[in-house]
Parts: structure tokens; sequence; C-alpha cells
């Protein structure tokens, strides 16, 4: 949404009639998490804050895992090919179902199963009884349970805050997700270099026991009104969902964009383990360093987001824009400084494009189909990542990363551009 104008006045004379009263920084400050006054959303977000940083060590710790055991990029995306290849099958299906059961049980029924999941990857880690094949069936069934808990996660925050203070509930979405990402391969690395690769998997396996404990301490009866549950079979619900987006210019507009930089640019699980091992050569610690630069410029694009609660369409095409340039400078650096410094701005671009794109989607969308069209959108963002995967990982080995991570930032582009014909064509 656009910010309103501030009126101008000289100091010294009263502000015109009207006109809004100055923030002191204290009250901003406020003001960007005015969210979490929200009882049930703040046990949400504190939950969902430290379980995303144990989930980040862990996917951190994955990715060194299967390069250890293989030294393969290709190994590499296919491990990424199964965790993601669910979002892309199942995705639609989570959607449908979350406008149909309550969300809340769904959610607590998915961390759980993400609980145990863990406690099997810390395991067969910490006994060294670990192989690829083992990691590869892992992978797929945490991709399966994100295909159902993710849209459902992303369609119930409009039930904890309600439809007025939704936009600045994403802005914290993606504060909290990029506060993990900031801290927990920061953390894994220095783990990994230490202690070894259990720990990492040990503390994502506990980190569940928050977002559950919040979730168990919310009173349902706060909770918003919804609507009641569509009818129909699955498959019609789906088409419901897909015939809302095709014929919403506004909603359509932000999918096409998405296909393109979902699939060849937002693919960091393959992306960093490959710049790290094999253009610039680092050690655990400095793949850690890493992704927390990634997370600290994507930190301070969620922040920016939440203070300003300035959303809007150009802003989505500008950051997906400058996220696509950033990809193809970040594969010519050889340098590690320099990577650093060009993978925190990739990461403030792309949490602009990322959270503009989500906020507008839940303003545009009626409350019934809320879970199926952002089910489509987590099918592109995520569920596209292992066409991605696969092609960046055979790409490396056969022409190399640089040239790879080129073509897909040019590939991210071309879907910014066709965006925003689309957009010109429509309005």
């Amino acid at each position: 949404m656009a910010a309103l104008p501030h009126a101008k006045h000289h100091e010294g004379r009263p502000a015109p009639s009207g006109a809004a009263p100055r923030r002191s920084p204290l009250e901003s400050l406020r003001a960007g998490f005015r969210a979490l006054r929200i009882r049930n959303y703040r046990l949400y977000w504190l939950g969902q804050i430290i379980s995303l940083t144990g989930t980040w060590m862990q996917t951190t710790a994955q990715g060194w895992l299967v390069l250890q055991l293989t030294h393969s990029p290709l190994a590499l995306g296919l491990m990424t090919t199964f965790q993601f290849l669910p979002s892309l099958l199942l995705s639609l299906f989570g959607g449908v179902i979350a406008d149909r059961v309550p969300k809340y049980r769904l959610i607590l029924v998915t961390q759980v199963a993400a609980l145990i999941q863990a406690v099997l990857f810390t395991l067969l880690v910490g006994t060294g009884a670990i192989q690829l094949w083992h990691v590869y069936v892992l992978a797929l069934a945490l991709g399966i349970i994100n295909a159902l808990d993710t849209p459902t996660r992303q369609s119930f925050v409009v039930e904890l805050v309600g439809r007025e203070m939704l936009p600045n509930a994403v802005a914290l979405n993606s504060l909290l997700f990029n506060s993990a990402r900031v801290v927990g391969p920061g953390v894994a690395g220095v783990l990994i270099a230490q202690i070894g690769l259990a720990p990492a998997f040990g503390l994502n396996a506990a980190s569940f026991l928050a977002v559950i404990g919040g979730l168990l301490l919310m009173r349902p009866r706060e909770f918003q009104a919804t609507p009641p549950p569509p009818r129909g079979s699955v498959l019609a619900g789906i088409r419901e969902g897909l015939a809302y987006t095709w014929h919403t210019p506004a909603v359509m507009q932000i999918m096409i964009v998405m296909a393109f930089v979902g699939t060849f640019g937002y693919n960091f699980t393959v992306v960093l383990p490959l710049l790290s091992g094999f253009v610039l050569h680092t050690d655990a610690v400095g793949f850690g360093a890493l992704s927390a630069a990634l997370g600290v410029g994507s930190l301070l694009g969620a922040l920016t987001i939440a203070y300003t609660s300035q959303v809007s369409v150009r802003r989505l095409l500008l950051g997906a824009a400058a996220f696509s340039l950033l990809l193809g400078l970040t594969a010519i650096v050889p340098v590690l400084g320099v990577a650093l410094l060009l993978l925190a701005a990739l990461g403030f671009a792309g949490i602009m494009f990322t959270t503009s794109a989500n906020t507008l989607l839940q303003l545009a969308v009626p409350d019934a189909l809320r879970g199926r069209v952002l089910s489509l959108y987590w099918m592109l963002f995520a569920g596209s990542t292992p066409v991605g995967a696969l092609l960046i990982g055979t790409l490396s080995k056969a022409i190399g990363v640089p040239e790879t991570l080129g073509l897909c930032a040019l590939l991210s582009l071309l879907g910014v551009g066709l965006g925003a014909a689309y957009g010109r064509r429509t309005t």
C-alpha cells in the first residue's frame, strides 16, 4: 500500500489541520512491531523464530553433509530436488486442505511430524550411520510435511491478527524468517567446524518444542472469524483457485514473476554450497558466513517493510530486478569479502520482492480462497525448486558454477520483464 504523504510545515508553525502528527523514534519502533500486541500472534511469532533458527541450522548442515559425502554438485541438486518435489506435486492439494480444515490443528500435526523427522536425522548423523540415501529420504519426508504446512501457516496469519494488521504481520513474518537465516547458518558453521554435524541437527529437533508449546498456549476463542469451508471435490477446489488466479490480473502478474525467480533464482540451498565449495573455496565457517550475509541483507529488507508499511507492484518489480542483477554479479566475483557484500544486497532485494508479493496476494485474495492461492504461490516459489536445482546441479557439472548462475540470473530477469509487460497490458 502507498504511504501517506507527510504534510510540510515550517519550524515554529503549527501543522495544518488534519496533518498526521510526527511520531517519536520510540513510537515508530513500536509501530513496526504492532502486530505483536496480539497475544496469539506473539506466541506464534516467538515459537517460529526459535524453530526457524533450528531449521536454518539443519539446512546449512544438510548441504555441507552432502558435499562431504559426495563432493558432487549433482548430488546436492538431487537432495534439493527430493526436498522440494512434494511442494511441486502436493502444494495445491495442501491449499485445498488448508481452506477446509481448522488450520490451528493441522499446524500442530505438521510441526509434530517435522519434530520426528529432525530426531531421526539427528540419530543417524550422531551415530555415524548416515548415508546419502538416508538424506534423500528424510529430505523427501520434510518436503511432504512442508507441502501441507506452509500454505496453512501462511493463511493462518490472518486468523491471528485480522486484515487490518495483516501487512505488518506479513512483514514481521519475513523479519523472523530472516533473523533465523542470520543466526542459524552462522551458529551451524561454528558448530560444524568445532564439534561436528550432529549438534546442528539436534538443536533443530529441540527447537520444534518452542513452536509446539506456543501453539498449545494460544487461545482459540480469540482467533478471527473465518468463512465456512468450501464444498465440492478436492479437484474442483483446485480448479476454483487456479481460475481465480488466471482471471485476476493483479494476482497473475505476481505469479508470472514468481515462476521465473522462484525456479531459477531462489535456490539458495544449492547456490550457496556451490559458491562456497567451487567458487570461493571456503571452509564450514565461511559457508555459514555466506548464509549469514544473505540473511543480514534479508533482515534489513524485512525491517524496512515493517517500519514503512509500503508495499506496491512497483517495489515488487524493482526488488525482483535488483535480485536478478545481483545474482549475476555474485556468480562472477571469486573474492569472499566482495561476495559477502553482494549476498547481503541480494538478500535485501530478495526480501523486498517476496514480502511485497506475499502481502499483495494476502490483501487481494478473498478469505475463502486464501489457502489455495497461497499454495500456488508456494508451489511457484519453492515447488519449482526441483526443476531449478536439477538444472543448476547438471549445468554446474557441465559448464561450471559461475556460468550456470549467470544463466539463472538472466532467466530471472526475463521473468521480471514478462511480469512488467503483462501488468502494462492488463491495466
